[in-house]
């Protein structure tokens, strides 16, 4: 599988297992869990997408009773902090509110190791623009947790260009990336500056709900299965590759229970995407052709 250069002496699988409902599986064993890590290792998956928040607080650590040492030195783990709700250990929380505070981000660091039982975090995202971000505080709190060695890299999630330059802006490290959603179902990103500006700057974006949810138009199923059949693939691959047929270097962010459908994650690079078939899947998602 391609690999993506997210720092000089960091890099990621093209297509990313997300873990957002790994709480949600009937079967949360160690053993289980670590079927589906290596279902993914088998085809080159080899980065694993985390956040505090994810199963009411439980994510990190149901991911971390799987993981032995020679499983966590073959892949990284993204994480992420800000989001705080009231649920695991923050409970008493009165509003659903964000918290880029040193303090917080220190300690919500300091909880996903333990949880996950590892000395390091290869990349820590801060989950959600936060209107009472302080970036000078945010942002020293983040180049103190990469010189301490905690943190390999970090980025963002869901930013504008002006959040992602506000942040930077009181930061030494380079912010490394941004994941935000992108779909047929969610295109908005291509014309709203989001991937241009990422694009401009070199800087490899993540895709969250890159099957928009598993609700796309059923005009776009309609184009999705002609080509799925052309390609001997499911419509789930092609609706990847068209992200991944991008120039902007997007890494789709994948998240499944299903170990079969885990296992066909990297179908994805058998279907062919030229420009016209590109535009094709466009245009369905549009609902109408491009000027």
């Amino acid at each position: 599988m391609d690999r993506i250069q997210i720092t000089p002496d960091l890099t990621f699988s093209r297509i990313v297992y997300g873990m957002w409902r790994l709480g949600d599986d009937a079967d949360t064993s160690p053993a289980h869990v670590t079927d589906k890590l290596n279902a993914c290792l088998d085809q080159g998956i080899t980065t694993m997408d985390q956040a505090d928040i994810y199963g009411g607080y439980m994510a990190e650590e149901i991911m971390g009773a799987a993981l032995t040492p020679a499983l966590r030195n073959r892949i990284e783990i993204v994480t992420k902090c800000d989001i705080v709700v009231s649920a695991g250990r923050h409970t008493g929380a009165r509003v659903k509110h964000y918290d880029t505070s040193r303090a917080h981000i220190t300690a919500s660091v300091e909880a996903s190791l333990k949880l996950m039982e590892t000395d390091r975090i290869d990349l820590l995202l801060v989950h959600r623009p936060d209107p009472m971000m302080d970036h000078h505080d945010t942002g020293a709190a983040l180049d103190d947790l990469v010189k301490s060695g905690k943190v390999r890299a970090v980025g963002v999630s869901n930013f504008r260009p002006w959040d992602w330059s506000l942040l930077q802006s009181a930061m030494t490290t380079p912010l490394a990336t941004n994941q935000i959603e992108l779909s047929l179902k969610a295109h908005q990103g291509f014309t709203n500056g989001d991937v241009a500006f990422h694009q401009q700057h070199g800087q490899p974006i993540m895709a969250w709900s890159p099957l928009g949810g598993g609700d796309l138009m059923s005009t776009e199923n309609t184009v999705l299965r002609r080509i799925a059949a052309r390609d001997g693939v499911d419509a789930a691959a092609v609706a990847v590759a068209w992200l991944l047929a991008h120039p902007a270097r997007i890494l789709p962010v994948m998240g499944t229970n299903n170990i079969n459908r885990i296992k066909a994650l990297s179908d994805a690079f058998k279907v062919t995407m030229d420009r016209q078939t590109w535009y094709e899947l466009y245009t369905a998602a549009l609902g109408h052709e491009v000027a």
